[in-house]
């Protein structure tokens, strides 16, 4: 294990090291003395045990994961240059029997799992001012993509970024995507279309995803973000985003997060008709330790709401199992937050939350509902040797009348070691 590790991080520091020296007559100083290194390792138990109907019964696996992050400085001069790394690797712990399809890890056709998985990204970039390109291997967090990372390795898209901040306050960002690869995959693939629930004719797959957006904080506590997309021959998308953090005195404040996304098809009949207007948001009130959440979630138009598969969608009900997106669905939530740094132990807090959909269209009938509850405790060390070692469990239960029951449990332990 360790020494699977050592391999990625000396094929990271060469390509660090071959980029220096093809950018040594730029100058270098720079790009090597601001360069870093971080070590993340994620260790994961999933165990989904479906509670009806037909198929596997169970999804059941436990793996390891070590993502290695190298990241350059820049070049001296009006454009700067430099070159990060990413090395992957999973290992499985166990797997089989009938138990795969967790995304833990891949599943061969005959349905065997590998012992290991890995990947290497390279990302090129290029810096003016306040202003970065970056082109190669990213994890995207924006409204329009936002790459999952809840499994042994993150999902990983394959193309352009841009991301501007020269005014104070805004930042503007861009960039089109074309290949992806999957969490429990090595390979890259086209952009495909979630199709959840049978939602539109087909898992329709896109030769590229454009976007463009804008996030300006309007003062500390009030933020605007904008955003737009097209997956190429599939559907165009429109983001639309308030967040507001009130204080109401030393230790108490409202927040609220309204969200409107707003998606049709292109006319290409690649996936077929695409409708659907996402209007959803949260408020919150803190006290102390104590946050009490509430949230609202609408899907209008004639069909569910439209991502990436694989991705997770930006949703305030997107929860650990259900994203409650059907067409027509409505869905409310009640979340409560505590942190035990109130009472005196710090880095341990605690979530619970209920979702209740109904109305849903779905293929095959309609006036569906479901349900899902979830409960979360995590501690993250504050002192000694494990300082920064995360534990956290998760439990949900997921029950429906057009879609499989579910009760999933998860373990996870995380740390994140700096190198340099």
């Amino acid at each position: 294990m360790l020494t699977a590790v050592r391999v990625n991080s000396v094929h990271a520091r060469l390509a660090l090291a071959v980029a220096a020296a093809s950018l040594a007559p730029l100058a270098q100083a720079d790009f090597i003395e601001d360069s870093s290194a971080t070590l993340q390792t994620q260790n994961i138990y999933l165990n989904r045990d479906f509670r009806e109907g037909d198929g596997q019964s169970k999804r059941e696996e436990w793996s390891q994961g070590f993502l290695l992050n190298i990241e350059s400085g820049f070049t001296e001069g009006t454009v700067g240059f430099g070159l990060d790394a990413m090395g992957m690797l999973g290992i499985k712990l166990d797997s089989g029997g009938g138990r795969t399809g967790t995304d833990l890890l891949p599943v061969h056709d005959d349905g065997s799992t590998p012992d290991e998985f890995s990947r290497l990204g390279l990302t090129a970039k290029a810096k003016i001012s306040e202003t970065e390109l970056r082109y190669g291997s990213h994890i995207p967090e924006t409204p329009v993509v936002k790459a999952s990372d809840s499994r042994t390795l993150p999902q990983v898209f394959e193309g352009a970024m841009l991301v501007s901040q020269e005014v104070t306050g805004l930042t503007l960002s861009g960039g089109r995507l074309d290949k992806v690869i999957d969490r429990a995959s090595t390979n890259s693939q086209d952009l495909q279309l979630n199709n959840k629930n049978g939602r539109f004719d087909s898992a329709a797959e896109a030769d590229y995803l454009t976007f463009a957006g804008a996030k300006y904080a309007f003062n500390d506590t009030f933020t605007g973000t904008y955003y737009a997309a097209e997956l190429a021959d599939i559907y165009r998308q429109h983001f639309f985003n308030l967040q507001v953090s009130r204080p109401l005195s030393k230790d108490s404040a409202l927040t609220a997060d309204l969200r409107l996304m707003i998606s049709d098809d292109t006319g290409t009949a690649n996936a077929g008709k695409i409708d659907n207007q996402a209007w959803n948001g949260m408020v919150g009130y803190s006290l102390g330790g104590h946050k009490v959440s509430l949230a609202y979630q609408q899907m209008n138009g004639d069909t569910g709401y439209a991502y990436i598969d694989g991705g997770d969608p930006y949703l305030v009900n997107f929860v650990q199992i259900n994203d409650f997106a059907n067409a027509d669905e409505r869905s409310w939530q009640a979340r409560y937050d505590y942190n035990f740094a109130a009472v005196g132990i710090p880095g341990l807090t605690f979530l619970t939350r209920y979702i209740s959909g109904d109305n849903a269209e779905y293929n095959g009938g309609s006036n569906g509902s479901e349900w899902e509850r979830d409960i979360e405790l995590k501690y993250v060390v504050q002192t000694g040797p494990l300082k920064n070692v995360a534990v956290r469990m998760r439990n949900a239960m997921f029950r429906s009348d057009f879609a499989r029951d579910a009760d999933e449990n998860r373990l996870i332990v995380s740390y994140n070691l700096p190198i340099w």
